[in-house]
């Protein structure tokens, strides 16, 4: 058992030296490119090259992951998993990324018009997300969960009569705020002007239109707080808090 044991502590040091060794030479470049997908042998993709990040402060960039926003600032430890973009149009404004971020595959991230994009530190955004900054910015907190196919937009298109809707002015109504420790169901989709309090919860499939307080728990389109979590006190609630779950008239 012993020897079994030591065995076991000898191959996991040499492939942490392996994997270290191709890490840090890993990145956007050709060869970072190469590096990389030999750092990927022996693994299977999507959350099975994630710890990868954890070898190498400056974490892992998988090789199909694309970085076309020169503002983007990665933190330390951040996995960029398979054909995620980073990308920005015309006049888009940054990308900055806190340590220990998870974006997983085919999730897009644009900004333009002015607009940034801040996801905070120890986030996970599931696959084929898409974060769409433009004219405001969005601001993602810390060890936020999002599921995938989630969508956020802080703009809108213009809609007056006589002029293709494509060719008209993006506005907004203010951006969108997403507080620490959310919980963002599969399929949801959040417009511009919205704050979703710390500790909320979004159902799948929701359409968040409005604000949603801390710890409530919102469903439907629109989004509407059905409930709050357990352990919440709803007479430690503001009053507007309390009105938008309906505690008291």
């Amino acid at each position: 058992m012993g020897i079994r044991y030591d065995w076991q502590r000898l191959l996991m040091f040499f492939y942490r030296r392996w994997i270290s060794f191709w890490l840090d030479r890993s990145g956007l470049s050709l060869s970072g490119r190469m590096a990389a997908r030999i750092a990927c042998l022996g693994t299977l993709p999507f959350h099975h090259r994630s710890h990868l990040a954890n070898y190498c402060p400056s974490g892992f960039i998988t090789p199909t992951a694309v970085l076309a926003n020169p503002e983007t600032s990665i933190g330390k430890h951040v996995y960029l998993g398979d054909r995620v973009v980073i990308t920005r149009n015309t006049a888009g404004g940054a990308v900055k990324i806190a340590d220990r971020v998870h974006l997983y595959g085919d999730s897009y991230l644009e900004t333009g018009s002015g607009g940034n994009i801040h996801i905070g530190k120890g986030t996970h955004m599931q696959p084929g997300c898409r974060v769409h900054a433009f004219v405001s910015d969005i601001a993602i907190g810390s060890h936020v969960e999002i599921a995938p196919q989630c969508a956020f937009y802080s703009y809108d298109h213009g809609t007056m009569l006589g002029r293709p809707i494509m060719d008209q002015p993006l506005a907004s109504k203010g951006r969108i705020v997403v507080g620490d420790g959310t919980w963002i169901g599969h399929g949801v989709t959040v417009l511009q002007g919205v704050r979703i309090g710390a500790g909320a919860v979004i159902g799948a499939g929701a359409v968040v239109v409005d604000d949603i307080p801390e710890n409530a728990i919102a469903a439907g389109v629109p989004a509407r707080v059905v409930s709050y979590r357990p352990g919440v006190n709803v007479g430690d609630m503001s009053k507007s808090d309390a009105c938008k779950m309906g505690a008291i008239a």
